[in-house]
């Protein structure tokens, strides 16, 4: 099956069979997405909490209106970024650049500086929205490989952030989007309901 079917058949799931969990292979091989998807300069600056604990994601469908998803799911991907850019972050990424591709840092200096002129005169509010758009690439390929694996997904932006934070106790990180994952219940209607999307005419202008 395409990719487009695979994607034709996903859709955010709203309740999922608590008695089926995602085996391990498969977890890992949507974890190897996440860890391939890109971001911008490639620096990923962002953190993946994979929250297995029951009473802590009961305390965190308090702080997400009540959603079944957050303890029925198989798992439960809290995507967290830093609360700020640092130049340590950028040192980090030139040093594994230079680890990876066998080089020296050094050759590398340009680019960081460039990175560090580039990132480190944000505002607190920018460098906050850029790192979240980076998550959300990072959450697309989650949700494409899911699909392609045949696990359901939720993508899910309703919670408290800040308490998201607070019970997870994320220090210098924060709550940025989160994800279910498992399989649908046959009691969830969702999964028989028409996709609605717009026509490509709409989506799509050339000019």
């Amino acid at each position: 099956m395409s990719l487009v079917e695979n994607l034709k058949w996903r859709y955010a799931t709203k309740k999922f069979d608590a008695s089926k969990k995602i085996a391990a292979e498969t977890l890992e091989e949507i974890k190897t997405a996440i860890q391939l998807s890109a971001s911008s300069y490639g620096l990923q600056l962002y953190k993946i909490i994979d929250v297995q604990d029951p009473e802590l994601r009961k305390k965190l469908q308090a702080a997400a209106w009540g959603q079944s998803q957050i303890v029925d799911a198989s798992q439960l991907f809290v995507f967290t970024t830093p609360t700020t850019v640092t130049a340590e972050h950028i040192e980090e990424f030139v040093q594994l650049t230079a680890d990876t591709r066998g080089l020296d840092p050094a050759v590398l200096n340009d680019y960081s500086d460039f990175m560090k002129g580039a990132l480190l005169k944000q505002t607190e509010e920018g460098a906050k929205n850029w790192m979240a758009k980076q998550t959300y690439i990072a959450l697309g390929n989650l949700l494409a490989a899911a699909a392609e694996l045949k696990v359901d997904a939720c993508p899910m932006e309703g919670f408290d952030a800040a308490q998201f934070d607070e019970i997870l106790g994320l220090e210098g990180w924060t709550t940025s989007v989160i994800a279910t994952l498992g399989y649908r219940h046959e009691e969830d209607g969702m999964q028989h309901a028409a996709k609605v999307r717009k026509a490509k005419s709409v989506l799509f202008e050339t000019k």
